[in-house]
């Protein structure tokens, strides 16, 4: 049954934003015929403006839902996303601030044409573009996700095509503005995306426990929910799990800021400043991540039952509040899906129609031609991610959680490439590629689970697959450079 009040006010929310979007293409305004001002806002964003913009970037409408969802189905070890985006910053607040300045003076719009200008290497350029691409696409479908979840929540079914006609709308509109306004759009609506996932998560924090009894109430029931479950858990880490809680908060950390989307959102900054400030500023959203995950453990402690745990955010919020409310809060999480959703598929145009494009189909195109090919790529791409949210979303699922292993591959050419040449285009080639199948490899042998129990003798390491192929990667490329330096095989022969 469609809840009439809440359908109201989600419905008014989604409609604001989408004349913030249209209107971003006026706000700052620039030649949108080019493609750093379509796909980079101009380079002109402020430290308010990228604060909110890689805040809604990084903070998805996904992570809303999966990480109190994981806290919900399997407790303390979903967690792991609080530790590791306070790691992130730390390492952006060093790296970024360099990739900004180099990529700033030679004009690059993708982290693919940085590495293509260190190396001079085409196939490196092409597998750090394909990987990007690989990993963006079930991104981008995984927010489309939250809205269908959302919208189901609200009680909008049908059947046949109609039970897609709500996703198929948003997407419509996502397509468009982002067509017309590029980048501006979402920059423009992380501002209210961002307001109103605040405001969620603090009047949740604070009504839903006092509701319930108390936090310490909460945390007993979940641990007693969890703990008789046929496969038990807990809200405690168990000693056997420290690897890979570590090695996932660890990996994740790394492979963050190397995403597609993570990148645009640092090109797109006024000055190597701007992105120092925001990795000091940025940790705010780590605390609310944090309030986001203790969601899990409060519908446990409120008895919400559902087997798709994407649903145990939304079931909850519909038993705690008025459905005025939950017409915000759910408002607040589709919202938060457009943002990243519209950053995501502008980073993968970029790179497609800078290092597909550009580099093997029209070697030198017009700004008006460039720009408008990335605009036609955004849409392709969205279409894509579409698709895969209309079929079996499991199969987004896997490849999100694949894409932090496959994107981790990448950090030894952009990240040791800030600041040395020495490894060899070849090697790093040759690495990336053993990287990408052992990490592979070894998620799809534990049915997808990032964890990896690597047997060493008698000796079982549990740690994240990612990590364990990062590790090779990096072991093959610094001997490789080796083997190819002392037998001269020419640096410049990929290019």
């Amino acid at each position: 049954m469609i809840d009439a009040t809440a359908t109201t006010v989600f419905v008014a929310l989604f409609a604001a934003v989408t004349v913030l979007g249209f209107y971003a293409a006026r706000w700052r305004s620039g030649d949108l015929r080019i493609l750093g001002e379509w796909g980079l806002g101009g380079r002109r964003f402020g430290t308010l403006v990228v604060w909110f913009l890689l805040g809604g970037d990084l903070y998805t409408a996904y992570t809303f839902i999966a990480v109190p969802g994981l806290m919900y189905g399997a407790g303390a070890i979903g967690f792991f996303a609080v530790p590791y985006t306070i790691l992130i910053y730390p390492l952006a607040f060093i790296f970024m601030p360099k990739l900004w300045t180099m990529c700033r003076a030679a004009g690059h719009v993708t982290i693919a044409d940085f590495v293509h200008d260190r190396y001079g290497s085409r196939a490196l350029e092409l597998a750090t573009a394909l990987t990007g691409l690989l990993a963006t696409m079930p991104y981008i479908a995984l927010q489309l996700v939250g809205i269908q979840v959302v919208i189901a929540s609200l009680g909008i079914a049908g059947s046949g095509l109609l039970a897609h006609a709500p996703i198929v709308l948003a997407f419509v509109i996502l397509a468009a503005y982002t067509y017309t306004s590029g980048l501006r759009a979402p920059a423009m609506i992380a501002f209210v995306k961002d307001g109103l996932i605040y405001l969620t998560v603090a009047v949740a924090v604070v009504v839903i426990p006092l509701k319930l009894g108390g936090f310490g109430h909460i945390f007993a029931a979940a641990q007693a929910v969890l703990a008789a479950r046929p496969k038990p858990a807990s809200i405690v880490i168990a000693p056997a799990a420290f690897s890979a809680y570590a090695t996932l908060a660890l990996g994740s950390a790394l492979a963050l800021f190397l995403y597609p989307h993570s990148v645009t959102g640092v090109l797109s900054a006024r000055n190597a400043d701007v992105i120092r400030r925001n990795a000091v500023y940025l940790p705010a959203y780590s605390l609310l991540l944090g309030a986001i995950a203790l969601l899990g453990y409060m519908a446990l402690a409120a008895g919400i039952a559902t087997k798709n745990t994407s649903f145990a955010v939304p079931l909850l919020f519909k038993a705690m509040f008025p459905s005025w409310f939950v017409g915000v809060a759910f408002a607040a999480i589709a919202i938060g899906a457009l943002v990243p959703a519209a950053i995501m598929s502008i980073a993968a145009a970029n790179l497609i129609t800078r290092n597909i494009y550009r580099r093997y189909l029209r070697p030198h195109p017009t700004d008006a031609e460039e720009s408008t090919v990335a605009k036609l790529m955004s849409l392709l791409v969205k279409f894509g991610a579409l698709a895969f949210a209309l079929g079996d979303t499991q199969y987004a699922i896997n490849l999100q959680l694949l894409g932090g292993v496959w994107v981790l591959q990448t950090f030894p050419a952009i990240v040791f490439g800030l600041y040395t040449q020495w490894f060899h285009p070849r090697a790093l080639l040759a690495a990336w590629f053993v990287g990408m199948s052992a990490g592979t490899a070894m998620a799809v042998s534990q049915h997808f689970s990032p964890v990896f129990p690597l047997r060493v003798g008698s000796v079982t390491i549990a740690a994240y697959a990612g990590m364990y192929a990062f590790i090779l990667n990096l072991a093959i490329a610094a001997l490789l450079t080796l083997i190819f330096d002392a037998t001269r095989v020419p640096r410049t022969a990929t290019a």
